[in-house]
């Protein structure tokens, strides 16, 4: 995987979508565009080659991502910074490079192509490799250590929710008494085991019976969803009046935080009975969709899309963002 370039190893999901949406708020002379999650630069690339007068301002928390990006980028350098960083840093980001307001941003959230493909991650169940699953390998425990030392009653929880598996205490079983004689460090005993608890039915309908739990691991390696409640308002705040934002979420926790969180920007706070709005009760966003999906085209074209939605909305006051939820 190593000899082919980012260009040929990502295909950004719906991308064309994604820079319609922005469009707006990216066709003015310096404006600042935040990729809350570059990858490897796919959505990035687009939008330099769109807006050739807006600036981009790329984050990952994965260094060999933004290596692969700076390359793709480099035509476009003069107007690119990359930055070392969880998404959650978003304010101090925008901060640290200047600025008080971005136009757009986007966050393509969950695993990247380039974890997938990598084998030495650990984030593909296709292949027997070390389980780490970090995003950013220089800190931050592994999914081995998760796995050998976690408590079975907060293994369980993790696994039922972030992976929303209902055979959660079944297979928690079964990784305790396993790792009590053979510690968990790469991921094929596991795979294996979790091919024996789960009933072969479930796996008939469900899919690959390692699907939620490798969910799960790599959602709690990498602290994804309390991150992501950070995220998210830190970057609605920084938006100027008339900027946009969209997220593309791949499975149901992130996307219910996303719409949520829009859902609640977009509604007015005025309490009952109040006559008159003020101003810091007003909807601050205007919601531009409603969880949009790809098509079965580029579904086919580009299977990881297979399981993406996408939300946007459009920043429509300047109301005080410290009530912000």
């Amino acid at each position: 995987m190593t000899d082919r370039t980012a260009a040929q190893r990502h295909t950004p999901v719906l991308r064309d979508r994604v820079l319609d949406l922005l469009a707006p708020a990216l066709e003015r002379d310096g404006a600042v565009y935040v990729d809350g999650t570059l990858g490897m630069g796919g959505h990035a690339e687009a939008v330099l080659e769109r807006f050739p007068k807006a600036r981009v301002i790329g984050i990952d928390r994965d260094e060999q991502a933004l290596a692969l990006a700076g390359s793709r980028l480099a035509a476009h350098a003069d107007r690119i910074s990359l930055v070392h960083a969880v998404y959650d840093e978003f304010d101090s980001v925008v901060t640290d490079l200047g600025l008080s307001r971005v136009d757009a941003a986007l966050f393509d959230l969950g695993v990247s192509s380039l974890q997938l493909d990598e084998e030495d991650r650990g984030f593909a169940y296709r292949v027997d490799a070390p389980l780490d699953m970090r995003m950013d390998q220089g800190r931050g425990r592994t999914a081995a250590e998760v796995l050998n030392e976690y408590e079975p009653a907060r293994l369980e929880t993790l696994i039922k929710e972030y992976g929303e598996e209902r055979y959660a205490k079944a297979i928690v079983r079964a990784i305790v008494a396993e790792r009590v004689v053979h510690p968990f460090t790469t991921s094929g005993p596991l795979v294996e085991l979790l091919k024996r608890v789960v009933p072969a039915a479930s796996q008939r309908s469900g899919g690959h019976p390692a699907k939620r739990t490798f969910q799960a691991l790599r959602i709690e390696v990498n602290a994804e969803l309390d991150a992501w409640r950070r995220a998210l308002p830190a970057a609605i705040r920084r938006l100027r009046v008339g900027g946009r934002i969209a997220v593309l979420s791949y499975h149901s926790l992130e996307d219910r935080i996303t719409k949520q969180t829009l859902a609640a920007g977009a509604h007015s706070r005025t309490p009952a009975g109040m006559p008159v709005e003020r101003p810091q009760d007003a909807a601050y966003l205007r919601l531009l969709t409603r969880g949009e999906v790809p098509s079965p085209a580029e579904i086919e074209a580009n299977p990881r899309a297979a399981s993406a939605r996408l939300r946007a909305a459009e920043r429509i006051t300047d109301v005080d963002q410290g009530e912000m939820a």
